[in-house]
């Protein structure tokens, strides 16, 4: 499979807010020297949470192709943390295709009974738990706290990025990241208790 990549990458010098205006008005060129500074890391990043090197590839050539065709809605100067907020999208897309193609082979199995099991790949543990931060109650309390806050925490807790990382990937000071990881957590505890009647961790 090749992935997206248009051709040249010059214009590797310029910041990622002016090579998204850039692809916005249509400049392969510029796409390219997006593509040559960040696709590396997003592709390490996506290898973390995904076992499945096709998978990977999938999504990794997803998010580009999106950046190509929604540049223009980007806001303020780093790209890191809105490519990385697309390619986490488009992987939980692929993990609900995937999970879906398995439903139907079992539904298919069973229907004609067949003797013996599909082959289908139990999820890791890893895969179980970032599941459970995608979906159910955490999810949709993610989805309740603030872009930055949650941006933060999915950086520190679901990606295990240090603090130097995260910072490094949001475009923000080191000491800002701290101070949001701790706002986002007393955040999302208050989202969470909204959601269930029993509080997180128990009671006080």
């Amino acid at each position: 499979m090749r992935l997206f990549r248009p051709v040249g990458g010059h214009r590797e010098k310029d910041t990622d807010a002016a090579l998204l205006r850039a692809v916005a008005d249509g400049d392969a060129v510029a796409m390219a020297a997006l593509y040559d500074r960040h696709a590396g890391w997003l592709h390490a990043r996506l290898a973390r949470r995904c076992a499945d090197p096709e998978v990977v590839r999938d999504v990794l050539q997803d998010t580009f192709v999106t950046v190509w065709r929604s540049a223009a809605a980007h806001r303020g100067a780093e790209a890191g943390g809105w490519l990385w907020t697309i390619a986490a999208r488009r992987l939980v897309d692929a993990r609900r295709a995937r999970e879906r193609a398995a439903r139907i082979e079992t539904a298919s199995v069973d229907a004609t009974r067949v003797e013996h099991d599909p082959v289908v790949a139990a999820p890791s543990a890893e895969e179980r738990v970032l599941a459970g931060l995608e979906f159910g109650d955490v999810g949709t309390a993610l989805d309740r706290i603030s872009p930055e806050l949650r941006d933060v925490l999915r950086a520190t807790v679901v990606d295990g990025l240090t603090t130097r990382e995260t910072a490094r990937l949001l475009g923000i000071p080191e000491g800002t990241v701290k101070t949001r990881a701790r706002r986002a957590r007393a955040e999302l505890r208050a989202a969470l208790a909204q959601l269930s009647p029993t509080p997180l961790g128990g009671p006080a």
